[in-house]
């Protein structure tokens, strides 16, 4: 819903084919799609919605690599290097 988080880099790698793949089923834009999308995130309708009416769109002749991994460095009191995975505009 935000677009981006921050966490770890080995985090963020393994959620980024995860991320991938939603936002691949989406451009389908079929109730299929929907239905498969909303079963994976728990049926939270807003979420499905922003995928298929927004990013589905934004990404409609990008053929992957909707998102980035930017590494933050040591961030506070953690120890494990911080990263922030976010979608490409």
């Amino acid at each position: 819903m935000h677009e981006g988080i921050n966490t770890t880099v080995a985090k963020a790698k393994e959620l980024r084919p995860y991320i991938e793949r939603l936002v691949t089923n989406s451009k389908k834009n079929t109730l299929a799609s929907r239905r498969s999308i909303a079963s994976i995130l728990g049926n939270d309708v807003e979420t499905v919605k922003k995928l298929h009416d927004t990013l589905a769109t934004r990404y409609a002749a990008r053929a992957g690599g909707y998102t980035r991994i930017v590494r933050l460095g040591r961030v506070g009191k953690r120890v494990g290097e911080s990263a922030r995975i976010e979608f490409v505009q």
